[in-house]
């Protein structure tokens, strides 16, 4: 048994962009192990929430529902361990849950994993969180207002619905003004990546980020989809799909339609700052 603790990456940010490919191509480092939304499942189920996926693990669900190891998740061998544990410490803190998760991953057969991932886009808890034994990083990914704005306005836009777009762009703006504040008072390492650098020049990226990791840039961090050894429980359904997830390409099917209210809102100076800063200046914080 290792008794080694590996360091935990909070990927934190707004809904739809890009968490779990970059969750799969972090995985598929041999250093690196994924856990999707780790927080989301950990977190204690609300009352009316009995029909949610993370309360219906905590039941016979664990026995249907598949890990993206391959197993299910009652026989998967980091959440089967889990799951039966959280049946008799549900009651605990989040920070405690996450540090026997990280507990039960060390405790794996065969090497040690250096960093675990966890991708749940709207916790901040154990962002900000500064009584925790676990080594912690998180980083802040961010997806151009006028790609997220066109994607998640798509569906309204297509039935004719005026104005579509105004409730995603206020989301946007919203959210990821909280979230940078919520950061900056993070006493965590910060790491800001946009969704469109990563998806555009994957490569140059993902070695930046393994830098500021001190891990050395894998090959297989391309392929994420065939080479990623990640226990994903909980994620988008992309990460059941080889085709999407075979490479990291970029959606640019935005940049076919007319200019829409995103692409108008940056004429307004702290909206194109904002996106500026968050999606295209690779910053970081030591």
């Amino acid at each position: 048994m290792n008794p080694r603790r590996p360091s935990l990456l909070l990927i934190r940010g707004l809904g739809h962009s890009g968490t779990t490919i970059l969750d799969l191509a972090l995985g598929a480092h041999p250093l690196v192990m994924g856990l999707g939304e780790a927080t989301r499942i950990l977190e204690t189920p609300k009352p009316g929430e009995e029909h949610r996926g993370p309360a219906m693990l905590r039941g016979a669900h664990r026995y249907e529902r598949r890990c993206t190891c391959g197993a299910i998740a009652a026989e998967c061998p980091v959440w089967g361990p889990m799951l039966c544990w959280l049946d008799d410490h549900d009651d605990q803190t989040l920070p405690i849950k996450m540090q026997q998760l990280v507990q039960i991953v060390s405790q794996l057969e065969g090497p040690t994993p250096e960093l675990i991932v966890d991708s749940y886009q709207d916790d901040f808890e154990l962002s900000l969180d500064n009584q925790s034994e676990l080594n912690r990083l998180v980083l802040h990914l961010t997806r151009d207002v006028r790609s997220w704005v066109h994607s998640r306005s798509r569906s309204a836009r297509d039935r004719g619905a005026w104005f579509s777009a105004w409730q995603p762009l206020l989301r946007w703006v919203r959210t990821n003004a909280r979230h940078e504040m919520l950061l900056k008072r993070s006493p965590n390492p910060l790491f800001r990546l946009g969704y469109e650098e990563l998806a555009l020049d994957p490569r140059h990226h993902l070695e930046r980020l393994c830098g500021w990791l001190n891990l050395d840039f894998s090959e297989a961090m391309l392929r994420p989809g065939c080479c990623s050894s990640s226990h994903i429980l909980s994620g988008n359904r992309v990460r059941f799909d080889p085709e999407r997830t075979g490479h990291i390409t970029y959606d640019g099917t935005w940049l076919s339609y007319p200019s829409g209210l995103a692409q108008l809102a940056l004429l307004m100076p702290w909206i194109a700052a904002m996106n500026r800063r968050l999606v295209y200046s690779g910053q970081l914080k030591r």
